[in-house]
Formats: structure tokens, C-alpha cells, sequence
């Protein structure tokens, strides 16, 4: 048995070795544009994930045939996903609990009213259900992070990976305006500290822009609007596993219904709960939090990299209109209950 195993092994290896020498040089292309766009976005400021598109487009000739494409391809598909699984470990239920129920009920509705409402007005519209569902999750959760994760599970057409650089890019220039905007209404309706806090973890679509916002007003609206911020990231899991039964329903009578083992989700969900029984070491947690960062960078210049200028231009004017609306959408229902109901 143990001699026969050994030329089993030795197989695996090789094909492994194999794959990942295949793979390097697009994972190499992929990972040295994200190291481009974390240094402008340190030291010139603006959204990093907006720089990484911005220069992944502008290689990607990279992507269309060659050595790299196959490591662009692993970058955007399997980068990602570990990326996101990783986020969980930015989560814990005391945070979210720490929210009390009022806004805890509030968040969540708020990000299944608009995921729920982007999909319908992307039919509406006639930009199909799958587009307003990607643009109305990221919206409502995480920004391109949640972009690139709910496209992760949707199913593929010929314009998925144009749609998702579409999103990002969007709802990323929508959560810088935002970041400016937000607190002069704050200011206006004269919002106390914890309702601030609350107004600006439940609209701003990016956890940067975010941070931002609220430490520019003061320190207890920014720990309050990153707690927020933090309970929509984590409505990123259910919205995920919901979407992965709705979107492989069975299209035939009779015919079994497949949904997909996503094992990054269930890295995701099991990352929260050891992170809340304070299991992960601090030093260990920073390093998994970064690393997460780091892989959703070379996973969106991996997009990037596959995207092309031509194919985002024929996008048109409905989408961005689509997604404007959500984002006024979420702002004003989360201002009418603030106002109104909490």
C-alpha cells in the first residue's frame, strides 16, 4: 500500500507544480498592479480599489492570450473567494449585538429591501434581474467587495465580468461622494452622535469611505458607523447562501435542484464565529484582516485586467441611473426611520 501510494503522490505533485507554474505569471501580473495601487492610494489618496481597476484595464492585453491569462483567470475566480472567506475575520456577533435591536432589525431590512428592489427595478428597466441584484448587493453590503462576491455566485453570461467592473467602479465613485456628502447632512438635520453613526454605517457603501466619514465628525460617530458598517458586511454570508438556491433553481419539472458547495462562505461564517469566542490571536487576526485586503486588491486588478474599455462604454446611462437610485434609495429609507421610527 505505502509503495503504491508514493507514485500517486508524486503525480499530484507534479500536477500541482504544474498548475501553479501555469498560473504564476498572471498572479504575478495581477498582484504587482495591486502593489501599484495600494502605493498611489497611500500616498496620493482616493479609493485603492478604484486605482486597481483603473490599472488593471490598462494591461489588459495580459488577459487575452499568452502566459499570463490563465493566472488572471485563478486571480479574479479563486483569489477572490479567499479574499472573502478571510473577511470574516473582521466580525464578531458582539459587535453586531452591540448595535441593540432597533437597528440591528433596521440594517437588515434595509439590505434585503435593496437587493430585493434593485432586482425587480433591473427587470423594470431592462437590464435583467442578475444586474440589479449585483449592483443592489453591493449598495446595500460592502461596496466592491460585496460586488465581487455576489458575482461570484450568480450565474455567467457573456457580460458578467463587465457588469461586476461596472459595479465597482460605480459604487466606488458613489461611496467617495458619499463620504463627502453624508456628514453635511448629517450636520443639516442636526443628527445626535449615535444616529450620525448609525446613518453613515448603514448608507456608505465602502468601509473606508465609511471610517471616514464618521472619524471626521467625531470618535464615537466613527466607532458606531464602523459597527454598522460592519453587521451589513456580515449580511454579505445569508444574502450569498439565499442567492446561491434562488439563482440554481431547477429550470425543468422533476429535474434536481443544484446548488453549488461554496466552501469560501462556509471559511466565511466559520471565520466569524471562532473570531467571536475570541479564539484567533490579535496579531493573527491583523495579519488574516490584511490578507484579506490584499487578495480582494489582486482580485479586482485581475478584473480589471479582463475588462475591456469598449465593452464598459456600451453599458449606457440605465445602469448608472439604476444604481444612483438605489443608493438614494437605502439613504432615504434608513434617514426615514432615524426620523420617523428609531
Amino acid at each position: 500500500m505505502v509503495e503504491d501510494a508514493s507514485p500517486v503522490a508524486a503525480s499530484r505533485f507534479q500536477r500541482g507544480n504544474a498548475l501553479f507554474r501555469s498560473a504564476f505569471p498572471g498572479l504575478l501580473a495581477a498582484a504587482t498592479v495591486a502593489m501599484a495601487a495600494t502605493f498611489l492610494s497611500e500616498h496620493y489618496g482616493g479609493p485603492v480599489m478604484l486605482f486597481a481597476l483603473l490599472l488593471g484595464i490598462a494591461f489588459q492585453f495580459l488577459s487575452q492570450e499568452g502566459r499570463c491569462a490563465h493566472g488572471i483567470e485563478v486571480a479574479a475566480r479563486n483569489v477572490l473567494r479567499f479574499g472573502v472567506a478571510l473577511l470574516g475575520a473582521r466580525i464578531t456577533v458582539e459587535q453586531i449585538a452591540s448595535l441593540g435591536i432597533g437597528p440591528l432589525i433596521a440594517v437588515i431590512v434595509g439590505v434585503v429591501l435593496t437587493v430585493a428592489v434593485g432586482g425587480l427595478a433591473g427587470r423594470a428597466m431592462g437590464l435583467g434581474g442578475r444586474f440589479g441584484v449585483l449592483s443592489g448587493g453591493a449598495v446595500a453590503i460592502c461596496g466592491a467587495s460585496a460586488a465581487l462576491a455576489i458575482a461570484s455566485i450568480l450565474p455567467k453570461d457573456e457580460d458578467s465580468e463587465r457588469d461586476t467592473i461596472f459595479t465597482v467602479i460605480a459604487v466606488t465613485t458613489l461611496s467617495t461622494v458619499a463620504m463627502i456628502f453624508y456628514p453635511m447632512v448629517v450636520g443639516f438635520l442636526q443628527l445626535d452622535t449615535v444616529n450620525a453613526g448609525f446613518f453613515l454605517g448603514s448608507t456608505i457603501h465602502d468601509v473606508a469611505q465609511v471610517v471616514g466619514a464618521g472619524y471626521s465628525i467625531s470618535e464615537r460617530t466613527g466607532d458606531f458607523a464602523t459597527f454598522t458598517k460592519l453587521l451589513r458586511v456580515a449580511m454579505l454570508l445569508p444574502v450569498m447562501f439565499t442567492l446561491a438556491v434562488i439563482y440554481h433553481v431547477p429550470k425543468e419539472p422533476g429535474q434536481k435542484r443544484k446548488i453549488p458547495f461554496q466552501g469560501f462562505l462556509l471559511a466565511f461564517a466559520a471565520l466569524v464565529a471562532v473570531n467571536s469566542a475570541g479564539a484567533i490571536p490579535e496579531p493573527l487576526r491583523l495579519v488574516m484582516v490584511d490578507a484579506s485586503r490584499w487578495c480582494l486588491v489582486i482580485a479586482i486588478s485581475a478584473l480589471g485586467m479582463k475588462t475591456s474599455l469598449q465593452a464598459l462604454a456600451q453599458v449606457g446611462v440605465r445602469p448608472i441611473a439604476l444604481i444612483v437610485a438605489q443608493t438614494l434609495f437605502l439613504a432615504l429609507f434608513i434617514l426615514g426611520l432615524i426620523l420617523f421610527v428609531l
